[in-house]
């Protein structure tokens, strides 16, 4: 035995460096610290989220809860009682009045809202995702080029366009036309970016592949096998595009001048600014402003569904 054998021995070490006490052929012991308890954390950060989550909604659900209120008092009665009440009723009188007034006026706008949303949704939907399945599963020059342009369309804000709009149609006599709203319509670069995405991650290669085994042409893969696969990517672009017509208002209030033409948000802010005159009681502008809402959430309810799954898709993606 060495000499340095003894002072190992006395300085309480052990001859393979591992410190006094440890466990042989390992590692030196730390000291394991008591975990904090998780429980509490958990349900404090829950009421958290779910305080900012209320708050949230009530910020959001509160103007149109006091509209539906609004709408159901009777014409006279508008700012009388609570106004997060109800009180007076008389709902139905006044969408009678609604629909009744200058020969069923906001009828008419009402389907021009729906015309210029569903058609220009319709075919926006279909352009878009014939882009982004494009830029999505076929190689061709300046595809990634194509894509920046897309994404970089998505960050100018439409507003910028209605000048240069109007004087093109005015140039080519597209003004005060159908045209005028739907044309601008059916474009829609976060519609590609959307498209692109789901058809990245929805649609196989292999299932093209077999397809054009199987002597389908181009035309037929991608609407009789991709856009079956990307469904609910197409509700749900065909949504988002659905809100966005039917909320516009600077395009339409700029091209449109036959008063038969205007959709419901342009007819709707014509007669706000008649109210100030008296030409026009502020209470049917509250009511046709809660009807004219009853379509988004009634799409919205029905196609949930879809647009839900649609979201998850390009969440995981």
């Amino acid at each position: 035995m060495s000499a340095a054998a003894p002072a190992l021995a006395d300085a309480g070490a052990r001859p393979d460096g591992a410190a006094p006490g440890a466990p042989a052929g390992g590692g030196p012991r730390r000291a394991v610290r008591p975990r904090r308890d998780t429980v509490e954390s958990t349900v404090g950060s829950r009421v958290l989220v779910t305080g900012v989550l209320v708050l949230t909604s009530v910020y959001f659900l509160l103007p149109l809860w006091w509209l539906l209120v609004a709408a159901t008092k009777d014409a006279g009665h508008t700012f009388a009682g609570s106004p997060l009440w109800f009180s007076h009723f008389d709902l139905f009188g006044n969408i009678a009045d609604l629909f009744a007034y200058k020969g069923g006026i906001f009828a008419l706008w009402l389907g021009n809202a729906g015309l210029y949303s569903i058609v220009g949704a319709g075919v926006g939907t279909l352009v878009a995702a014939a882009t982004g399945y494009a830029v999505a599963k076929y190689e061709f020059p300046g595809r990634r080029t194509l894509f920046a342009v897309v994404l970089g369309a998505v960050l100018v804000p439409k507003v910028l366009f209605t000048l240069p709009l109007f004087l093109m149609f005015s140039q080519v006599g597209l003004v005060n036309t159908y045209l005028a709203v739907l044309l601008p319509s059916i474009v829609s670069p976060f519609g590609v970016y959307l498209a692109r995405i789901f058809a990245a991650s929805s649609v196989p290669d292999e299932v093209i592949e077999a397809a054009r085994l199987d002597g389908a042409n181009e035309g037929r893969i991608f609407f009789r096998v991709s856009l079956r696969m990307m469904s609910p990517a197409l509700v749900t672009i065909f949504l988002f595009q659905f809100v966005e017509i039917w909320n516009n208002f600077l395009l339409p209030s700029q091209v449109l001048i036959d008063e038969q033409l205007k959709p419901v948000t342009v007819g709707l802010v014509s007669w706000n600014a008649l109210v100030q005159s008296g030409q026009i009681e502020r209470h049917m502008v509250l009511v046709g402003a809660f009807v004219a809402v009853v379509p988004l959430i009634v799409a919205f309810l029905s196609l949930q569904r879809f647009w839900r799954s649609g979201l998850a898709t390009g969440a995981v993606k």
